[in-house]
């Protein structure tokens, strides 16, 4: 029988397995930086972390731990936001007074402290990861600027439900953590409810979810109307006026990176498989 972060690794693993994810590198597409195989050292490296959060460590510290590990590959940032998502789901799946529930889920998030605020800060100077520039006023609390912020954020005090927060209007992971990870539990549930590979059902989930609320990644990654065509086609693929193995490929000729949806999917295979999904 599989440990809950053993689950959370091979979440990571079957997510980018999965194929078409317009967009994304899956096992029959690479991006010209970023293969195949670095998400799977990635999905490898990050395991300690997963194991710390599933046994209580902090949940800072946890994913430092994951993400310095996810990060000694050479593609770079593979799965910061899939690692992010996880972790509270981790920790409820792990402690024996929680449950994993969006209600389990939160209580993890609440108990969150500025440490844990600090840790994650610090794992920005592990990899390279596309963030907005923060609103005006904000600049002292750039997560660009590492472990500089964080005198800053322990004079305000803030916590890291209280930095994710402050990102939940702009990013959809940060919006998972302060809303109960609702798109999360409703990835798993066509995950479960779906047939045949499950790496296959997730894909098909994948581009469901694309087609239903426009990816905060691609608004970063360019811009707020190419995200929304990007949900439209996505659509179109849905409804079976587009090939979604064609919709793949032209994504990815035009750099179109959903990656947001993609670290939903991952979080969504994690719930499913501690509800016993087989594999």
């Amino acid at each position: 029988m599989r440990t809950t972060a053993q689950n959370a690794e091979l979440a990571l693993l079957l997510e980018v397995a999965g194929t078409p994810k317009p967009g994304n590198v899956d096992r029959h597409r690479d991006h010209d930086d970023l293969r195949f195989e670095h998400f799977l050292a990635g999905a490898v490296g990050a395991r300690r972390g997963l194991e710390m959060a599933a046994v209580g460590e902090p949940l800072g510290e946890s994913f430092l731990a994951a993400i310095e590990g996810m990060s000694e590959q050479r593609g770079g940032n593979t799965q910061f936001g899939a690692v992010l998502l996880q972790l509270p789901l981790v920790a409820a799946a792990g402690d024996g007074d929680r449950s994993l529930t969006p209600e389990g889920a939160t209580a993890v998030v609440e108990a969150t402290t500025v440490a844990d605020a600090a840790n994650f800060y610090r794992a920005f100077e592990a990899v390279d990861v596309a963030v907005d520039d923060p609103p005006e006023g904000m600049e002292p609390l750039d997560v660009r600027r590492g472990s500089d912020a964080v005198t800053e954020l322990e004079s305000r005090a803030l916590t890291l439900r209280d930095v994710m927060e402050r990102s939940a209007d702009r990013d959809g992971v940060a919006r998972e953590w302060v809303d109960g990870f609702q798109r999360v539990f409703a990835a798993a549930e066509s995950i479960e409810g779906g047939d045949g590979p499950v790496a296959d059902r997730a894909a098909r989930t994948f581009l469901g979810l694309l087609a239903d609320e426009v990816d905060t990644f691609v608004a970063t990654q360019h811009d707020r109307a190419t995200a929304e065509a990007v949900t439209e086609r996505a659509q179109a693929a849905l409804d079976g006026e587009v090939d979604p193995e064609t919709l793949a490929d032209e994504f990815v000729a035009e750099d179109i990176n959903p990656g947001t949806t993609a670290d939903i999917v991952a979080a969504g295979l994690f719930v499913a498989l501690e509800r016993g999904l087989d594999v």
